[in-house]
């Protein structure tokens, strides 16, 4: 079946701690947050079919710096191009990352999701395997509290069958206190959610 969504470009661009670092040229933003290690680089990887567009690592805590690719797509009736910064962020709730580290990936994350104004929406990954975090549920509601739209992502549904895979993320749903909350399932091995990622993209454009 011809997809709706085709990714035509993704290539990385800047990497920031800073708003003097972000692009220069303002682009709409769909932005990646999660734990350590809960997939993003994969994912990325995943949706733009680009392979090591984003370095995969087993270190948990490895991105460190606000990270932006530019993605272009065409969207099946429209003949124009629309191009978009993926941006990938630093993981959370790495325990072995020093405190004044956290302290700093929390400040200039937190000043780039408030001050950015392009954010059309956040994607944030949560392991289908584990049940959500303290982590995953305060970042749930801080991005909530501040008006930011999100799309949980539940990532490595590979990893579980249908129905534990159903079960955990009704766990998720419960933990974040949301039962009635969309969470789409991602497998970045398997392609699985993929055009269902773009189609959201898509339309957020």
């Amino acid at each position: 079946m011809k997809e709706r969504v085709v990714v035509t470009q993704g290539k990385y661009c800047v990497s920031a701690v800073n708003r003097d670092q972000y692009p220069s040229v303002k682009r709409p933003e769909i932005v990646f947050i999660g734990r350590s290690n809960v997939g993003k680089s994969s994912l990325i990887n995943s949706l733009t079919r680009v392979r090591n567009l984003a370095h995969v690592s087993g270190q948990p805590g490895k991105t460190q710096t606000i990270n932006f690719y530019d993605v272009g797509i065409k969207i099946a009736g429209d003949e124009s191009r629309h191009d978009f910064y993926l941006v990938d962020l630093p993981g959370y709730g790495y325990a072995k990352t020093g405190k004044a580290q956290r302290l700093t990936w929390k400040k200039f994350i937190e000043e780039y999701l408030l001050s950015s104004g392009s954010i059309r929406f956040i994607a944030q990954l949560i392991d289908i395997r584990h049940d959500a975090m303290k982590s995953d549920v305060n970042m749930f509601q801080w991005l909530v509290a501040n008006g930011l739209p999100v799309l949980v992502v539940a990532t490595k549904s590979d990893k579980l069958g249908r129905d534990a895979g159903s079960r955990q993320i009704d766990n998720i749903r419960r933990a974040l206190g949301v039962p009635e909350l969309d969470i789409l399932p991602y497998s970045s091995l398997k392609g699985e959610g993929r055009s269902e990622l773009l189609d959201v993209i898509a339309d957020s454009l």
